[in-house]
């Protein structure tokens, strides 16, 4: 997907990042492992927006464990070039789908693509909500156009 097509979805965010130099790996290119912590990063930022981060989740009785993730590297990231990762919330109703595009800012070169599915999780009976709690919609609602 590319960022327009991202950006049409019910919720969305671009996050800024600068890889440090202890996110390298021996070859000076970022370390495979350390995409998925950006991911969280952009994450947070994107549930910030609709109002419903993790504090607000926990508030709510629900947490949302990652069950599933997909990542794609295209290009490897490096030292100290800044990089926009957008996010989208693509599925909401049964289950918390989130895609990513990572790509250079200056040039607009996509480096990695991923997904990330997430489930709500009932903190009372620690059982898996085989639908969204309503709390997640009400969020998206307040922020569609």
């Amino acid at each position: 997907m590319k960022i327009k097509q991202l950006n049409q979805h019910l919720a969305y965010t671009e996050t800024a990042l600068k890889p440090q130099f202890h996110d390298l790996d021996p070859l000076d290119i970022v370390w495979h492992g350390n995409y998925v912590k950006y991911l969280e990063t952009a994450r947070c930022e994107l549930l910030k927006s609709i109002g419903y981060d993790y504090p607000e989740m926990k508030e709510s009785g629900f947490a949302w464990p990652v069950v599933d993730m997909r990542l794609k590297y295209i290009r490897p990231a490096r030292y100290g070039i800044e990089l926009i990762i957008a996010c989208a919330v693509t599925e909401w109703e049964n289950r918390l789908k989130i895609n990513y595009e990572i790509r250079e800012r200056a040039s607009g070169v996509l480096i990695h693509r991923a997904y990330t599915i997430q489930v709500a999780v009932n903190l009372e009976s620690y059982q898996m909500c085989y639908q969204s709690p309503e709390v997640l919609g009400r969020a998206l609602k307040t922020i569609r156009v």
